[in-house]
């Protein structure tokens, strides 16, 4: 007897709403791959969802906020909410405000999600439809992908509450990360973008363990991790931009330096240095070494010139004064930092600075920031001035529509540039047979404070 397609039912579909940082996204991308894996479709858009997830960030009360807010359009699209993320520790916060949410759970319990999710929405599908296996859903483009190689951190930042809702460091074995990046350059991922909360620690919680991989031992080290993600190779043999986010400033960082120079990894590092005062930085409770960081920065750039170094900074933190801030400012006029973010502190509920003394001000706070800005502003402009009449590569994120003339623009970024937090590239007149993710050579024309123009060499 056969089965006639009018009789398979329709798909239950999901809707999915991720805040935060990366890391958050990658969360996002293992829950939906697990629910359609269970028969699960995607939806695009509310209307069309038998229940919506909403993964929450709950890192500043600022940002508390935004969930919250996308936890009440989501109730008020759909009705049906299920909530899940660094937000979801707060579970009680949010039943008082959103009493009507099916169920919520904390940041990376995909078991819970999933489980929830089938309570409210039960799978209609049977096993005779998965026969083919589903390709992971990734929530970026084709071209790159986010390689979470750890949960967790073991630091105690006075201003931070991560510990509390991720735990602590919880590295993943080194040939299933290894496996993964594989994976994902085998199909299409021109640039991989490891994250963690502490990708320089990665492996300390297992002694960093061996594993074999290709028929070779290979520790779970960032060094040895970065050396093995450098070998990788594209279908078309070409080697994949490599990038390292969230890596503290140890001093074995100094050995990825060589890697970057030889050309096995992107010369980029993303290192959250928080503030350069001895006495913020001890009370931040972090490391005060900003002198010895100076001397490293500049042998760094000794040895792999082409290195950009991207980190953020938080003005206004409790105690901080004029002279700490002041002090800031000459550290990053020497340091010449090529990407900086800075933020407003914020007091984040359970976090170790709202007990400390001297508050700053909201007003000194603000004037603070335009002023970090105006000088990192200033050095980035100089820095991009300085690519205008070179030569470089730039992976290509988006391609326009041709104008009346028939002329194609592009938006991509340098290997300076990492996706949604750096700066851009926009080209002129590329080719028609131009694809997205696809790495090619551009001549600099001009350059503003935060982004490069250009036109294929």
């Amino acid at each position: 007897m056969t089965t006639s397609p009018a009789s398979i039912p329709d798909q239950k579909k999901v809707g999915m709403v991720s805040l935060g940082c990366p890391k958050a996204l990658v969360d996002s991308e293992r829950i939906l791959t697990r629910l359609r894996a269970d028969g699960y479709a995607m939806s695009p858009d509310y209307a069309g969802a038998d229940v919506v997830l909403v993964n929450t960030c709950g890192f500043l009360d600022s940002a508390k906020e935004e969930s919250l807010e996308a936890i009440g359009e989501a109730i008020a699209e759909n009705g049906r909410v299920i909530v899940t993320g660094c937000m979801g520790e707060e579970a009680d916060v949010i039943r008082a405000r959103f009493p009507q949410v099916l169920a919520v759970t904390g940041a990376h319990q995909y078991e819970d999600v999933v489980e929830a999710v089938h309570e409210a929405a039960p799978p209609s599908q049977g096993p005779f439809v998965d026969l083919i296996p589903q390709p992971d859903v990734k929530l970026t483009p084709r071209h790159y992908s986010y390689l979470k190689i750890s949960e967790g951190c073991n630091h105690s930042c006075a201003f931070c509450i991560i510990p509390q809702l991720r735990g602590k460091l919880a590295s993943r074995r080194v040939d299933a990360v290894l496996r993964e990046a594989e994976k994902l350059v085998a199909a299409g991922t021109k640039e991989l973008l490891v994250i963690s909360q502490d990708t320089s620690a990665y492996g300390v919680d297992t002694r960093h363990e061996e594993r074999v991989w290709k028929d070779r031992p290979v520790r779970a080290h960032m060094t040895e991790l970065a050396r093995e993600l450098g070998q990788l190779r594209t279908p078309e043999g070409t080697p994949p931009w490599v990038r390292l986010h969230y890596v503290y400033p140890y001093p074995h960082v100094d050995a990825v330096i060589p890697l970057m120079a030889e050309g096995l990894l992107t010369p980029y590092l993303d290192i959250p240095f928080q503030h350069a005062s001895p006495s913020v930085l001890r009370a931040m409770k972090r490391p005060a070494n900003e002198a010895k960081v100076l001397e490293r920065l500049k042998s760094w750039r000794q040895i792999c010139p082409d290195i950009a170094i991207r980190s953020s900074f938080v003005v206004g933190f409790p105690g901080e004064t004029e002279d700490d801030f002041k002090y800031l400012l000459d550290w990053l006029e020497e340091a010449q930092l090529d990407r900086v973010g800075a933020f407003r502190f914020e007091p984040v509920e359970g976090a170790q600075a709202n007990a400390l003394p001297d508050p700053v001000p909201e007003a000194m706070k603000e004037e603070r920031y335009a002023r970090v800005m105006e000088v990192t502003e200033r050095i980035s402009a100089a820095k991009l001035a300085a690519k205008v009449g070179k030569v470089i590569p730039v992976i290509i994120d988006e391609i326009g529509e041709p104008d009346e003339d028939g002329d194609i623009g592009a938006t991509g970024r340098s290997q300076a540039d990492a996706p949604e937090i750096d700066g851009a590239v926009y080209l002129r007149n590329v080719p028609a047979s131009l694809s997205q993710g696809d790495i090619v050579h551009v001549s600099i024309e001009e350059s503003d404070a935060h982004d490069l123009f250009g036109v294929p060499a």
